[in-house]
């Protein structure tokens, strides 16, 4: 840790990070997406409001503008929230992938939980409790490989490479998970927070193919510390190669969200290094071009039931 915080400093003297790209107006749909329709609209870092099968999902939801315990000190946003918290439709899921403070946020689950006090959670093991004691009315903790289903979403907690812990005392205490929804036979993909690890092959076969896989692209220097724990961009598509490599023909239509770079400084590489990396190692893997949605805050893109 003390060598990694010196070679922050020293990077942060040598270069500035540039300034973020601003927020564009989302156009979700309101209150629902048509059934047969995918759409993604990133606010920002891993939180993602994902219209799926006429069902509206938020990912890691946070809001705040610290991703702290503290209100003065810690990581403050570079970006606004892509989509103002009023202006949610009704959430139906959300999908909480670890306790780490740019994943679950206190002030954000309370919102959440009194604005949509019908949204069924969805927590791996051990942060139920979190989230009841701020409020959330209705939610299921699951372990990797576990699978349920509420109204007419199933619902698979899947592994991840990572850690939690929110203090001192609690380091992994709790679990850290991806997440798959199917609703109506259109599929999703979260990868939470995640080093690269041989399991994304399983996870695709047991519930591929997806029409959209949301992966994590940023904080990833230096390799040294951050390569158990968060992938780089190339290590992004290979998880994604990975996922699609069980439904070669299917597996062509779907796309990647890139996730979890932009919003907050967490680590030392340039905020706005991971999507051109991740652009560079898309075409060097021959992906189709229009099947990587780099998204601005705020944009929302929309996939149709079939993609060429």
């Amino acid at each position: 840790m003390i060598r990694d915080r010196l070679a922050r400093r020293g990077a942060a003297i040598q270069r500035a990070a540039p300034a973020p790209r601003t927020p564009v107006a989302p156009s979700f749909a309101v209150p629902r997406a048509a059934s047969n329709l995918v759409t993604v609209t990133w606010v920002g870092h891993s939180s993602c409001l994902v219209q799926i099968g006429g069902r509206n999902v938020l990912t890691d939801p946070v809001w705040s503008e610290r991703a702290s315990p503290f209100a003065l000190i810690g990581p403050r946003r570079k970006i606004e929230p892509g989509v103002d918290f009023e202006a949610l439709p009704p959430i139906d899921l959300v999908l909480i992938s670890h306790n780490h403070y740019d994943h679950l946020d206190d002030r954000t689950v309370r919102r959440l939980a009194t604005a949509h006090p019908t949204a069924h959670w969805f927590a791996p093991l051990g942060v139920a409790d979190f989230l009841e004691t701020r409020g959330v009315a209705e939610m299921t903790e699951l372990d990797w490989w576990q699978e349920t289903r509420t109204h007419d979403a199933h619902v698979a907690c899947g592994p991840a490479q990572h850690f939690s812990g929110r203090g001192l005392r609690d380091r992994d205490a709790t679990l850290w998970c991806s997440w798959v929804v199917e609703v109506g036979g259109r599929r999703m993909f979260f990868g939470g927070d995640t080093g690269y690890h041989p399991e994304f092959h399983e996870i695709g076969q047991r519930y591929g193919p997806f029409d959209v896989s949301i992966l994590p692209i940023g904080a990833y220097e230096p390799r040294w510390f951050m390569r158990p724990v968060h992938m780089d961009p190339e290590e992004a598509v290979a998880a994604f190669e990975a996922l699609g490599s069980s439904h070669a023909e299917a597996a062509r239509r779907c796309v990647m969200v890139p996730i979890h770079w932009g919003t907050f400084k967490l680590t030392t590489e340039p905020l706005d290094e991971p999507p051109k990396r991740l652009r560079v190692a898309w075409e060097r893997a021959r992906l189709p071009g229009p099947h990587l949605w780099i998204l601005t805050a705020g944009e929302t893109r929309v996939r149709p039931a079939l993609i060429p």
